[in-house]
């Protein structure tokens, strides 16, 4: 009976997904109602956690709950730190969640909302939760080694040290565009500096409370942050309409710099019970709230997509957000949400060095996964229900705009300055026109769902526009900063790795002269191109973003190399297949994009074209743009090549392993039993 009514309910499940998503693929013209994409996402997730994430937890890996863990077998109080695999939930979610699934799908909504969609569903359930899942058992039975350490141990020593240092090199350039994007939605804004500098005291009694007042009572600890957290939000509006008050939580750009620095800095050294790991859980009651309220006011009030399946601009490669056409672009701006390298660096990082038991993997490392993709979609359907015309207004600089116009009215996409203007005045704004990165335009699609769900149910309606919209922001730069703090962290124990292997004390990560020296030289590494983006006359993200896209791309391939490796060694061959195909397909959209941005002849697209288009330039601007162009191309096409490297590396190591010319040597711990009763 249990057996026919579990076959009932996911075949019905399995079939709402179906015809949603053919709802969504079959329209033609008519309005699509943004609950078929919700329903298509939600159906997806939960087969593939259901069927897809249990096969891999059974009979790809073998997790086996009696074999003591990492944090059980080094328990040093600092870093290996048995965790509640809630608590530990939410720190791994809100440190891997952070500007991907929210600038991402919407800067990608350009080409419609079908592409980013099926790249957002299909993406994560066959590649980015199999990715991050895969490097987190791999790391928890590698007392929590690092990618970089376990690539030089499973795949080669030369080229395991090779990308060592360039998976330290690239999570440099990855903290830096996503603290760019915190110090660029907090600058001149009390209400969200405010609220956010909140949460760190709130964390510390968080903390304090779970490890040392009441051990283990998380429901206590929990609600008690909850409440203040709510207080601060309501506060931090107060604090904006004080005149005395607002402006000690008012800082320039660079004020906000030094900020972040001191912060990431403060977070990587104290143990992670104390503030890393509360913190992030305590964001993550924010993050997932306001996305299930979210979801809950898309069904309320059902607002159609606005946005057409696909845009002419998806064919053409000539979008006015940014250039280049739907294959591969897409796949490389949608990164996180779909599969993110970034989440193999935590996933190698903190988190296995905090898991209780093996079997807690497959929620955190697959489950956290499917609800990032989860805010990817939201993100989606938030910009595909504005205006179209509004949309490519606030994602455009006004020269861009007027280049594209002509295509843009061809297609409908056409908007008055009235209608900026007055949308800016309901939000509380000054202007609208030309905010770029996709935050603001996120915001106010934000905005206007829960405005129309609280005008359905008997609230304000539009009155509140402006309250949600800084409210929306607000979000946005909490979700983000929650991932510095992390990785600072995993920099810090990758850094210790490397200098680790020629003086030995400073690999131990409970040393704190390592652990200070260490975390020092993190901060002033990305701090150095934080100031970068701050100054940039682009604004930053215009110079960093693309990099940004094809380096943590690149790095989901290398920790597929690396997975693909030890599932191969395992004598899990006939499994491999599960991260072959997704790292297959990633390599050739990412090298494509790669070579397309390096070389391609159009100035709108390629590193090299642009800086040739400037030489020459009354500009005063123009030295700085060409450097930051040619600087561009070089950590590309270093990138690209080490990759490649590590590549046919691991080709030749499968190739000698498969056919018997080398043993299968794996470097995992040795078992140890765990001393935890079941049900602890």
């Amino acid at each position: 009976m249990n057996r026919l009514l579990s076959l009932l309910v996911w075949g019905g499940i399995s079939a709402l997904g179906a015809a949603a998503f053919g709802v969504l693929a079959l329209s033609r013209g008519e309005t699509v109602n943004a609950a078929w994409l919700l329903t298509a996402a939600l159906c997806s997730y939960a087969v593939g956690y259901r069927f897809y994430s249990r096969f891999l937890a059974a009979r790809v890996f073998g997790l086996d709950d009696r074999r003591a863990t990492p944090a059980e077998r080094h328990n040093n109080g600092r870093d290996f730190v048995p965790t509640n695999k809630w608590v530990l939930y939410g720190h791994h979610f809100a440190a891997i969640a952070g500007a991907g699934p929210l600038v991402g799908p919407v800067l990608a909504a350009q080409f419609g909302f079908l592409p980013g969609t099926l790249w957002l569903v299909i993406g994560v359930v066959l590649g980015g939760a199999v990715q991050d899942f895969t490097i987190l058992f791999c790391s928890l039975r590698r007392d929590g080694k690092s990618l970089g350490q376990m690539a030089k141990e499973e795949v080669n020593p030369a080229a395991g040290a090779t990308a060592m240092l360039a998976v330290l090199f690239i999570m440099i350039i990855l903290l830096a565009v996503l603290a760019l994007i915190v110090v660029n939605a907090l600058k001149a804004s009390p209400w969200g500096l405010f609220t956010i500098a909140c949460t760190v005291p709130i964390a510390l009694l968080m903390g304090w409370w779970m490890k040392r007042w009441r051990p283990g009572r998380v429901g206590e600890a929990s609600a008690a942050g909850a409440v203040l957290l709510l207080g601060a939000l309501v506060a931090g509006g107060w604090v904006a309409g004080q005149p005395e008050l607002a402006p000690l939580f008012t800082h320039s750009a660079t004020t906000l710099t030094w900020m972040m620095v001191a912060y990431g800095f403060i977070a990587s050294v104290l143990p992670v019970w104390m503030l890393l790991c509360p913190r992030d859980y305590l964001s993550t009651f924010l993050k997932i709230t306001t996305i299930l309220v979210l979801a809950f006011a898309i069904l309320v009030i059902l607002p159609p997509l606005k946005m057409p399946a696909l845009t002419p601009f998806a064919a053409l490669g000539e979008g006015p957000v940014f250039a280049g056409k739907l294959f591969p672009f897409a796949f490389i701006t949608i990164a996180c949400g779909a599969i993110s390298g970034f989440h193999s660096l935590v996933a190698s990082g903190t988190t296995p060095k905090m898991i209780a038991r093996e079997s807690d993997a497959r929620m955190i490392g697959y489950g956290g996964m499917l609800m990032e993709s989860f805010v990817g979609v939201m993100a989606m359907i938030a910009a595909c229900t504005l205006d179209p015309g509004v949309y490519f207004a606030m994602n455009t600089t006004p020269a861009a705009l007027a280049q594209a116009s002509q295509a843009l009215g061809q297609a409908g996409f056409v908007v008055t300055p009235e209608t900026m203007q007055a949308l800016a005045a309901r939000m509380g704004e000054a202007t609208l026109v030309a905010r770029s990165g996709g935050a603001p335009s996120l915001a106010v699609g934000m905005a206007q769902i829960f405005a129309g769900a609280t005008g359905a149910l008997g609230g304000g309606g539009r009155t509140l526009d402006a309250l949600w919209y800084h409210f929306a922001i607000m979000f946005e730069a909490l979700f983000i900063l929650t991932t510095i703090d992390t990785g600072t962290r995993v920099g810090r124990f990758m850094l210790q790795e490397i200098v680790g292997h020629v003086w030995p004390k400073f690999g131990e990560t409970s040393w704190y002269p390592s652990v200070i020296a260490s975390s020092a030289c993190i901060v002033a590494g990305w701090g150095y191109f934080l100031y970068q983006g701050v100054v940039d006359p682009l604004g930053g993200i215009n110079s960093l973003w693309p990099l940004f896209g094809i380096s943590n791309q690149l790095l989901a391939a290398v920790a597929l190399c690396v997975g693909t490796t030890i599932l191969i060694k395992m004598g899990r061959q006939r499994f491999a297949w599960v991260t072959l195909a997704p790292l297959a397909w990633l390599v050739t959209v990412t090298m494509t994009a790669g070579w397309q941005k390096v070389f391609s002849s159009d100035p709108r697209l390629g590193f090299l074209a642009h800086a040739a288009s400037l030489a020459g330039s009354t500009d005063p601007h123009a030295g700085r743009l060409i450097f930051n162009d040619r600087l561009n191309t070089f950590v590309a096409l270093l990138f690209m090549v080490v990759v490649a490297v590590l590549i046919v590396t691991s080709m030749r190591e499968w190739w000698l392993v498969l056919s018997r010319r080398k043993a299968a040597v794996v470097h995992e711990a040795p078992f140890v039993e765990t001393g935890y009763a079941t049900g602890d």
